[in-house]
């Protein structure tokens, strides 16, 4: 089944690593992927310690995408490429009962990766796959797919009121 999680709100990525304890808690092997992330986060440092729960490597400097040079932004585009391949050939093996691509939906507005390879991954993905997508903004191809589908609406936020990214809370 294909669960989704968007908005602007905070909780995407708190829901999709929630979903990924709870699946491994029940035995299940998660690959759990992350685009435009970095390393350092309190959710990642958690995770690894859960033997069935895969993490693929984030880098640990990364820019925002409106920060990065023309040639920042090709780096980027081919490491997402390359972790998103690598990650549907590890599901289409067999190897895994949950695959989670947090941030997927930012990385294809961003032009790092394209809608149309992620509807083809899911329109081909084997059934017995749970797939979770995060981001901000589903395509209008890939939202019709989802079994599970919930916005995060942003009602308030410290940083509207100037407060930074807290650690142990948003990263």
């Amino acid at each position: 089944m294909l669960h989704i999680y968007f908005g602007e709100g905070k909780g995407k990525t708190t829901a999709a690593v929630g979903l990924a304890v709870r699946a491994a808690g029940r035995g299940l092997n998660v690959l759990f992927v992350q685009f435009l992330k970095t390393e350092d986060s309190g959710e990642r440092l958690a995770m690894e310690q859960l033997e069935s729960i895969d993490l693929v490597p984030c880098p640990t400097e990364l820019k925002f995408v409106e920060q990065m040079t023309d040639e920042e932004k090709l780096e980027c585009r081919v490491y997402c490429h390359s972790i998103f391949d690598r990650s549907i050939r590890n599901a289409l093996l067999g190897n895994y009962n949950m695959i989670i691509f947090d941030e997927i939906f930012s990385a294809i507005e961003f032009g790092m990766l394209s809608e149309v390879e992620l509807f083809n991954f899911l329109t081909n993905a084997p059934q017995n796959l749970e797939v979770v997508l995060t981001g901000h903004h589903p395509g209008e191809k890939i939202l019709p797919l989802a079994d599970y589908c919930t916005e995060m609406k942003l009602l308030a936020h410290p940083y509207q009121k100037g407060v930074s990214a807290r650690k142990g809370i948003e990263y």
